[in-house]
C-alpha cells in the first residue's frame, strides 16, 4: 500500500497537469500563507477562516496546509497522491460552502471549480 502512495507515473500529460495545478495552488497557499501576492498572510487567513467563515481553527490550518504544502508536493512529484487528496478535500469544502450560501444556480464559477476538482481526481 505505501508503494501505491509512493509512486508516480511516466506520462508527460500527467506531468503536466500536476505542475499546472501545483502553480496555480501554490500561488492560492502562498497568499493565506506567507502574504505573497497581495494575500492576507497566514494571520489574517485565519482569522479569516475562524471569525468571518466560522470555520474551526484546526480545520483552517489543514485547509492552508493543504494549498501551500499540497501545490508543492504536485510540484514536486512527492507524495502526489496525498497532496492532491488535500487539495481535493479543499476544493470540496470551498464548493459546499459557496452552494450553501449562494445555491447552485448563482453561482458563476461553477465549470471552473468543477472542472478543477475533477482534474485532481485524474491524479
Amino acid at each position: 500500500m505505501l508503494g501505491r502512495l509512493l509512486v508516480t507515473d511516466d506520462s508527460k500529460a500527467t506531468a503536466i497537469l500536476r505542475l499546472m495545478l501545483g502553480i496555480v495552488f501554490f500561488a492560492h497557499g502562498a497568499q493565506k500563507l506567507l502574504g505573497w501576492y497581495g494575500g492576507p498572510g497566514f494571520s489574517g487567513s485565519m482569522n479569516l477562516f475562524t471569525g468571518y467563515l466560522h470555520i474551526p481553527a484546526p480545520l483552517g490550518f489543514l485547509a492552508i496546509a493543504a494549498e501551500f504544502f499540497g501545490s508543492l508536493g504536485l510540484i514536486l512529484g512527492f507524495l502526489t497522491r496525498i497532496a492532491a487528496f488535500g487539495i481535493a478535500m479543499n476544493m470540496i469544502v470551498a464548493i459546499a460552502m459557496v452552494h450553501s450560501t449562494f445555491g447552485c444556480k448563482r453561482v458563476k464559477a461553477l465549470s471552473i471549480t468543477c472542472l478543477r476538482s475533477l482534474s485532481l481526481r485524474s491524479l
